[in-house]
């Protein structure tokens, strides 16, 4: 019995230290249903691109010094003038919604002014040019695929979010040549009678 202990509370210890905790999400969504059970690869660096009900844009990166090497070619190629503790206050951050314009500003603040300015965020500019000044959100793509040519983008949208404001990250994509991306949905029942529930029984039916 006291072996027993020892080996659980070691197990125990190691799983604390050594597991990795999501992120938080920036904003809470709800996306829409499909039957689709295709999951997005465990141990992949993440560009996840979200999309509230009222169409703003967030940016999330779940690896720290993806996030490092981003915020630091942003700060360069914008001229952000951020401090060394502003720009690891963002790489401790999970997500962004803010314009470049009140970036330094929030990432100044204290936690509780930065969760007031989250709640109220603008989100950050899109547009469908890739090219248009007032696409930061290209800017962003761009830094993060400069810095990780292989991290995978993933979109997740509100079901009730307009089409427009998917339709601004998906052009942007598109102009950066980026054809290849994940959009995240909740997996519903297959209906009866469609030909991907005749597919799904046939190879049930196999096994």
């Amino acid at each position: 019995m006291t072996a027993m202990c020892d080996v659980a509370f070691l197990l125990l210890t190691f799983f604390m230290l050594a597991t990795k905790f999501k992120p938080p999400e920036p904003v809470v969504v709800s996306t829409p249903k499909s039957i689709s059970d295709i999951t997005v690869p465990h141990g992949d660096i993440i560009l996840l691109l979200t999309v509230d009900a009222k169409g703003r844009i967030y940016v999330a990166m779940d690896d720290r010094p993806t996030r490092q090497s981003v915020i630091e070619m942003v700060n360069s190629d914008k001229d952000l003038q951020l401090t060394k503790g502003e720009m690891n206050t963002f790489v401790a951050d999970a997500s962004e919604g803010i314009p470049f314009s009140a970036l330094k500003a929030y990432l100044d603040a204290t936690p509780d002014q930065q969760k007031m300015d989250e709640v109220n965020a603008a989100g950050i500019p899109a547009d469908t040019a890739v090219l248009a000044p007032n696409n930061e959100l290209a800017e962003w793509i761009k830094a993060a695929r400069t810095t990780n040519s292989k991290i995978r983008i993933c979109i997740k949208a509100d079901g009730a979010a307009s089409y427009p404001s998917v339709q601004k990250i998906i052009k942007t994509l598109e102009g950066y040549k980026i054809f290849k991306f994940n959009l995240i949905t909740d997996l519903k029942g297959i209906p009866a009678g469609t030909a991907a529930y005749d597919d799904a029984h046939k190879a049930d039916a196999k096994k």
